[in-house]
């Protein structure tokens, strides 16, 4: 494998250099005097931010990008060999780098490397970790999935003391990484398209807590089934949390105001050493929030600094994100695409004050759809209400046979009002239609649904 030598800048060339990881990779590269140039589908902030500092940004991919005095090229799992790009450097012999493998050399560089993994969970639960670090003043680097209006963005280039970032187990990323202190918050059926089946993410998971050195730490959730065989005879310290009580730290007396944000209090081996409070809602969150207690603790931070960090987190992009009203309905927007993580957010939607809680949901990818029919109409059915959009293919070709109307059936023969429409165009008539004052109305999934949601509210500000 070529290996970047960050005290020897050179010239990077990342294929889909808008990405929200590599664009922070790329940052961090010009950060350090490197020479940076990327090509993309389209424009974006982020893309724009790294011209600002300095990257030269290509719209389009195609061979002619790859120029002679490009030391290496970085590319994601959605990039394959037959892309021109890909191609040309292959062809020219320039050395070809994962973005994880990129990133498992940059966290070499770092005194505490933290990775945050999981199956759900790990963008919200980064950024509490930011926001503590943040408060601590650690001047942590950090690397999140989102954008996180603390940073302003994605990333933070701070010292090199420590680095937080998200773990992302997918095509084994994660397996890269060179971490001090993992989180692995949960570990559940997803990316079926690449992993077999449960079972084999889990043997994943395991060859991602092993790569911690000795000296190091693993904080884990003890409501996971599979923690013990995760933890088991691992050289490392090992630290569990748990919702139910079977962890190191746990939690009780949770309260949830009409916000359904939490305050909670936290024992560690049943005696308490503090009560918190959330401004981000759900229960989810209080289990996020653990891991994020037991980290801050292991790093030196007391308590009334890791409170400091809760108060002013408020949540990221598209985590049950407030997007604005519509006729007297509130609007959210979700990025759940699984069906644990659509339960959480609508049992969350019901702590909050509504009259008709409705679902506008977005599947995504095929497979996904497809392996997780019934638990995908299950989840659903927790709202009163359920609009289905059509599949957001992503990286995948319609070649499965599932389709949004399978999962409309589903729903429907659980009981729950579900309605499908192949446009947005369609999807928002229907909400002008049926929506009333005093509705909670989510906008949900990974893909583009997100515009149905402004839509409406800027529709609703422009009347005004």
């Amino acid at each position: 494998m070529y290996r970047i030598h960050f005290d020897q800048p050179k010239h990077i060339h990342f294929i889909g250099i808008g990405g929200i990881s590599m664009s922070g990779l790329a940052a961090i590269l010009l950060d350090k005097g490197f020479t940076v140039s990327g090509s993309d589908s389209k424009k974006s902030e982020l893309t724009d931010r790294l011209e600002a500092s300095g990257a030269t940004i290509i719209i389009g991919q195609k061979a002619e990008n790859i120029t002679d005095d490009i030391d290496a090229v970085v590319f994601t799992a959605a990039i394959h060999p037959s892309n021109p790009e890909y191609a040309a450097a292959a062809e020219k012999n320039i050395p070809l780098l994962t973005r994880a493998q990129l990133l498992g050399q940059l966290m070499q560089n770092y005194q505490i490397p933290i990775c945050v993994s999981g199956t759900h969970g790990k963008t919200t639960t980064t950024s509490m970790a930011a926001h503590i670090l943040m408060a601590a003043d650690m001047d942590p680097t950090i690397s999140v999935g989102g954008i996180l209006p603390l940073i302003e963005g994605n990333y933070r280039i701070g010292g090199t003391g420590t680095f937080l970032m998200e773990a992302c187990e997918y095509t084994n990323s994660f397996l890269s990484f060179f971490p001090k202190i993992s989180i692995i918050l949960d570990i559940d059926a997803d990316h079926l398209d690449f992993f077999k089946d449960l079972e084999d993410i889990r043997r994943s998971f395991r060859k991602f807590a092993e790569l911690l050195p000795a000296d190091g730490l693993l904080i884990i959730n003890a409501d996971d089934p599979a923690y013990k065989m995760i933890a088991r005879d691992l050289p490392c310290r090992v630290i569990t949390y748990s919702m139910s009580n079977k962890g190191l730290y746990t939690a009780d007396l949770v309260t949830y105001n009409a916000d359904g944000n939490a305050s909670f209090r936290v024992l560690k081996h049943g005696e308490p050493i503090g009560s918190f409070s959330l401004e981000v809602p759900g229960s989810h969150n209080v289990s996020n929030a653990l891991a994020v207690i037991a980290l801050a603790l292991e790093l030196g931070v007391d308590t009334e600094t890791i409170q400091k960090g809760f108060s002013t987190f408020r949540g990221t992009n598209r985590r049950f994100e407030h997007k604005g009203f519509f006729h007297g309905a509130e609007i959210i927007d979700d990025y759940a695409h699984h069906p644990t993580e659509i339960k959480a957010t609508l049992r969350t939607a019901e702590r909050v004050p509504h009259q008709t809680v409705w679902c506008i949901f977005q599947p995504h990818t095929y497979t996904r759809t497809k392996a997780l029919l019934p638990q995908f109409a299950e989840a659903l059915s927790i709202a009163d209400r359920v609009v289905l959009a059509d599949i957001y293919a992503a990286r995948e070709l319609d070649i499965y046979g599932i389709s949004s109307r399978d999962l409309q059936d589903e729903i429907r023969k659980l009981g729950t009002d579900c309605d499908y429409f192949p446009s947005f165009g369609e999807i928002e008539d229907f909400l002008r239609a049926n929506v009333k004052e005093g509705d909670l109305v989510i906008t949900m999934g990974a893909g583009n649904i997100v515009q149905v949601g402004n839509d409406l509210a800027e529709e609703d500000n422009t009347a005004v």
